[in-house]
């Protein structure tokens, strides 16, 4: 017995995983960069939206603005505006990094196209739900701006975020679906629960972190940039909870590890993601550590933050990791019986 599949070309796939696999990392990039805008203050560094101070490319000076700017954009924004050229432009950039995004996910969307015709189509599937929640990001970006920061919808506008990495991920998965698959391994079950129990964890986790981020930028209206060094002392009861959270978390992932070295062999790649889980949650942790007790440094707030997408990325990449085992194990049992036919 025989059978053929239509299947798409070497060179098209191996074109398919490198865009998606820049576009993967382009949206951490970008995770990186509305980390920066929120640690510097400057998410209303441009007080319109699409457009930066009514033009596509913003001004450097005060002196290129209307005298009566403030009375302008400030009106439309029922608040203060106060133009200063540093987050505006940091800003812009994390704008003009959003609109990359886009454009690589729509690319990633045209060359899931031919997949359509094989047996791949949920990589086609997959790719225009990507395409649609980054439309969605970008509606939320506006809302970002004029709710003036509201916290609800910067939080939602991460959370979506982080849906895309996902989503990007089990495209990619399903790119790479031999080389990523697990392998044999004992008490599969089991390690697909844990592994669903880590991610919950660290989901929790993060929310936790956007209420923590929520209490610092009330924080930081009331006592301002300058007293950065005191905003922990102002937190409150969520704080707190945050930073007892993250030894459980700790303790899951090397929970994890430590069954993962037991069913499987190290050459697996389900190990060396469940050793990365261990490398990421330390590093986390650090930047948490430095946050708490050296006065919020700026440049550890992107970083504390894009870490902990990292870490719940890379779990979910051992989930995709244990389904795509069953799913080879079934072709190879099929192709078996083809064999025997």
């Amino acid at each position: 017995m025989t059978s053929s599949t239509n299947l798409i070309d070497f060179p098209h796939d191996r074109l398919f995983r490198r865009l998606t696999l820049v576009t993967v990392v382009t949206v951490y990039l970008l995770i990186i960069a509305g980390g920066v805008v929120r640690s510097t203050g400057a998410g209303m560094g441009c007080p319109d939206w699409p457009k930066c101070f009514g033009s596509w490319v913003p001004p450097t000076e005060v002196s290129q603005l209307p005298s009566n700017y403030q009375e302008i954009y400030g009106a439309k924004l029922k608040g203060e505006v106060e133009f200063n050229a540093v987050k505006t432009w940091i800003e812009y950039v994390n704008r003009l990094l959003g609109a990359f995004t886009g454009v690589l996910i729509f690319a990633v969307l045209l060359a899931s196209i031919p997949y359509l015709r094989s047996g791949k189509s949920k990589l086609f599937y997959s790719s225009l739900a990507a395409f649609i929640l980054v439309g969605f990001q970008g509606w939320l970006g506006s809302k970002v701006v004029s709710t003036e920061l509201h916290p609800l919808v910067v939080t939602l506008h991460m959370i979506v975020a982080i849906i895309i990495v996902f989503v990007l991920l089990y495209i990619l998965a399903q790119s790479y679906t031999d080389s990523l698959s697990a392998g044999r391994v004992q008490e599969e079950k089991k390690i697909k629960y844990l592994v669903l129990g880590v991610i919950a964890l660290s989901f929790v986790q993060i929310i936790i972190g956007t209420q923590v981020r929520e209490a610092i930028d009330l924080v930081v209206a009331r006592m301002g940039y300058a007293a950065r060094s005191q905003w922990i002392d102002e937190l409150g009861l969520t704080f707190y909870i945050h930073r007892s959270f993250s030894i459980a978390v700790l303790g899951a992932n090397v929970l994890l590890f430590y069954w993962t070295n037991k069913v499987v062999s190290p050459f697996s790649p389900l190990y060396s993601l469940a050793r990365w889980t261990l490398v990421v949650v330390g590093l986390e942790i650090v930047a948490g550590i430095v946050l708490a007790y050296l006065g919020v440094p700026a440049f550890v707030q992107p970083i504390h933050l894009t870490l902990a997408v990292i870490l719940a990325g890379v779990q979910y990449m051992m989930w995709l990791s244990l389904t795509l085992n069953t799913r080879v194990e079934s072709k190879t049992e099929l192709a078996t019986e083809l064999s025997w036919d």
